[in-house]
Order: structure tokens, then C-alpha cells, then sequence
């Protein structure tokens, strides 16, 4: 089983404000799609609602929310109290699944992911959300592309590259 968090992050470590994006980066979404596409996917009930309505549930792949509420319903979506629930109903659809947020949620799974999938973002703004912070215990196993520092250009203008850790040992 593989267990991965991806995210996109300011220098900062600020990751979105007041439920919403800092930024508009369509090839990080772009990204996000093709890595995610057909594998479960799981995220705290406050992301999921974030989602615009025509996104709820993220199409082509098995969504579950954690919620403490037990009454909460996601429709198109499966429920979990806690994220190693969340894991035992995503793993019955595939064996590698997802950690798609938001910042309380990416915590939790720091301790259970083998990989984080991170994208820079080169923008100077922060919020009232924040990705948890790599320690020691990752690696960095790739970047793309390979050549110069791996900065890319968004169409909108913004800078951004993407990372992989690996957890060491």
C-alpha cells in the first residue's frame, strides 16, 4: 500500500485562506488531475466543501471525507471519522490512495504517507492554513523538470515547481 499527500505550498508554508486558493496555477491543477485521476482520494470535510458543488464529489475517483460528525452527508462521497478510517474504506478500491488536505488532515498523515507530492509556489502571500513542514525524515527524490532549478512559469505568470519526498529509511 502507498499512501501519498500532494499539495501546493507559498514559501510560507501557507497553502489556502479562509477556505479558499492564495493563487490561480491551472498547471498545478492540471498535475493534481493526472496524478490523482481513477485513486481515492481523501480530504477533511472542510476541503471537501471548499470544492465548488460541480466538483463535489472530485469526478473519476473515489472521494471520502473525514468528518466527526457522524450525521454529515457528502453525497457522491464515502464518510470517516478519523483518517485511519478514511485509509481502511479507500484502500477497498486501490492500494495507493491519496492525502489531498487540507492542513489538519496533511498532519495527521505525515506520520502514515511515503510520499509527498509538493508543488512550490513563488508567491509571497500567506494564510490561515499551512502545510505541516518537511523535516528530517523526508528526502527529496525528484524534481521537475531536472534542468536549471525547476522553476516553471504558469500562463498566468507565476512561478512554481514540483517536488517529491520520499520518507528516509
Amino acid at each position: 500500500m502507498t499512501i501519498r499527500s500532494i499539495w501546493a505550498q507559498a514559501p510560507s508554508g501557507a497553502i489556502g485562506d479562509d477556505g479558499g486558493m492564495l493563487w490561480h496555477v491551472p498547471e498545478d491543477m492540471a498535475f493534481f488531475k493526472r496524478a490523482t485521476v481513477s485513486l481515492p482520494v481523501i480530504m477533511g470535510r472542510r476541503t471537501w466543501e471548499a470544492f465548488p458543488d460541480h466538483l463535489r464529489p472530485l469526478p473519476e475517483r473515489p472521494n471520502v471525507v473525514i468528518t466527526r460528525d457522524a450525521d454529515y452527508e457528502a453525497p457522491g462521497a464515502e464518510t470517516a471519522a478519523t483518517l485511519e478510517q478514511a485509509i481502511v474504506r479507500a484502500r477497498v478500491y486501490d492500494d495507493e490512495v491519496w492525502v489531498i488536505g487540507g492542513g489538519e488532515i496533511y498532519r495527521q498523515a505525515m506520520d502514515l504517507a511515503d510520499e509527498l507530492w509538493v508543488t512550490d509556489i513563488d508567491l509571497d502571500v500567506d494564510g490561515d492554513t499551512h502545510a505541516p513542514a518537511i523535516g528530517e525524515a523526508w528526502e527529496q527524490h525528484a524534481s521537475w523538470p531536472e534542468e536549471d532549478d525547476g522553476w516553471l512559469e504558469s500562463r498566468t505568470g507565476t512561478r512554481y515547481r514540483f517536488r517529491v519526498y520520499t520518507r528516509r529509511g
